[in-house]
C-alpha cells in the first residue's frame, strides 16, 4: 500500500485564545493575535490536504475557514468536534481551581470520570460523540488527506481511540497549541488499521 492509498488525518489544535490558558470548554472565545500567529506558522507553506474539517467554535473555525479560502478548500464544520464541556470549571484558570483544593486537578487527571466538574459533560458522552465523528470522517474521506482543526480534549480522545487506550487515560496526553498529530489509516472497513505517525509535530 502506498501512502496515497491510505487515509491521512492531521489533527491540529487551535492556537492560544483571547484570555490565555484556562479551562475554556465550550466558551466561544476567538483566537488571540498570538494564537493566529501560532496556527499560521504551523501550516506555513503547506498545501498537503484534500479536505478541512473543523470544530464550529471560533478558535478553530475562523482559522479553518481562512486556510480553506487560501487553499480553495471548503472547511466543513462538525459540531461533534467541540471541546468537552467543563461545566463549573469553564472560564477558570488552573490557579483559581487549585487555590481552595490543591489536589483537585491531579484527581481529575487520574480519574476524570470519577472527578467530573459540577455540570460538566460526562466522559462517556464526550467519547461517544468524538468516536462517531471520527468514524464518519474516516469513511467520508477514505484514501484522502484531511486536516481536522479541533481542541486538546478531542485530539486526546481520538488518540485514545486509535491506540485502544482507556478513555479515562486521555487527559494524560499533552497537546500543545497549534500542534499537529498525524493518524494514518491503512485498509478500510472492518480491516482498517489506524496508526499514530507522530504527535505534536509538523507534516
Amino acid at each position: 500500500m502506498t501512502q496515497r492509498d491510505a487515509t491521512l488525518v492531521d489533527l491540529m489544535r487551535h492556537g492560544q485564545p483571547v484570555g490565555g490558558r484556562r479551562y475554556r470548554g465550550q466558551i466561544d472565545d476567538p483566537l488571540s493575535d498570538t494564537g493566529w500567529e501560532q496556527m499560521r506558522a504551523a501550516v506555513s507553506g503547506l498545501r498537503c490536504w484534500d479536505a478541512i474539517v473543523t470544530s464550529p467554535l471560533r478558535r478553530c473555525s475562523e482559522f479553518a475557514h481562512e486556510l480553506g479560502a487560501r487553499l480553495a478548500l471548503p472547511a466543513h464544520e462538525d459540531p461533534r468536534l467541540r471541546e468537552i464541556g467543563f461545566g463549573a470549571w469553564e472560564g477558570r484558570t488552573a490557579e483559581e481551581l487549585v487555590r481552595a483544593d490543591p489536589d483537585l486537578l491531579h484527581r481529575f487527571r487520574r480519574d476524570p470520570a470519577g472527578n467530573r466538574p459540577p455540570g460538566a459533560e460526562s466522559l462517556a458522552d464526550f467519547h461517544a460523540r468524538v468516536q462517531a465523528a471520527w468514524q464518519d470522517l474516516t469513511v467520508r474521506h477514505a484514501c484522502r488527506r484531511v486536516l481536522v482543526v479541533a481542541h486538546a480534549g478531542v485530539i486526546r480522545m481520538v488518540i485514545s481511540i486509535v491506540l485502544g487506550m482507556p478513555r479515562e487515560h486521555a487527559f494524560r496526553i499533552d497537546v500543545q497549541n497549534a500542534g499537529i498529530t498525524r493518524i494514518r489509516i491503512e485498509e478500510s472497513g472492518s480491516g482498517a488499521l489506524p496508526v499514530l505517525v507522530f504527535h505534536g509535530g509538523r507534516p
